[in-house]
């Protein structure tokens, strides 16, 4: 009997070990992904894109897409622009994030909270930029996680190769400025 107590312990230590470092999903539905534009030097507005998934690896990799399409800045014809003038969504249709993540990360018990950052390549209309984002990890139990920004991270629209795309708008819209640097802010949860 205490050998069969024995074994079944470990098979309980295994099952929630390995729960607790499975494959993780990005659930969608809980999740926002936000960024503000500022036009006419004072003038800032949020904006957010509605669809994107991703993956996090038991080993740490990270996988997120963003359809560039969803862009929602609930306004139609300046989803319309931004999609076709500066994001060209019949050539680049998705943002992708890839990053490898600290495994110890992966294992937080419900409630447990841990601020790092996460050092990626984020790729935008074909254009690959080192970024990294500073979040706060929070478990949630049965090995789901939540993962939000501490701070804006700050994107360069040159970086992307996107100026023309901006420039673009701005003459369209008839505005004298549309700022070239783009805070972004999330908060998902993998589960």
């Amino acid at each position: 009997m205490k050998h069969f107590s024995k074994a079944c312990a470990l098979s309980l230590g295994l099952v929630f070990s390995a729960s607790a470092l499975a494959d993780l999903s990005l659930d969608s539905a809980n999740g926002q992904v936000n960024f503000i534009s500022v036009k006419n030097e004072h003038i800032a507005e949020t904006h957010s894109f509605d669809e994107f998934s991703g993956a996090l690896s038991s080993s740490g990799a990270l996988s997120i897409e963003i359809s560039l399409s969803s862009v929602n800045t609930l306004i139609p014809i300046r989803n319309e622009r931004m999609q076709k003038m500066l994001f060209d969504v019949a050539n680049f249709s998705k943002a992708t994030f890839k990053a490898q993540v600290d495994s110890k990360l992966l294992g937080l018990k419900a409630g447990e909270q841990v601020n790092t950052s996460i050092n990626g390549e984020l790729t935008i209309s074909g254009k690959t930029v080192p970024t990294s984002f500073d979040v706060q990890l929070t478990g949630l139990g049965n090995g789901a996680i939540s993962a939000s920004t501490n701070k804006p991270t700050v994107l360069s629209t040159t970086s992307f190769g996107l100026d023309d795309g901006v420039t673009a708008l701005q003459e369209i819209a008839m505005l004298n400025s549309i700022s070239k640097t783009v805070p972004l802010t999330f908060s998902v949860v993998f589960k």
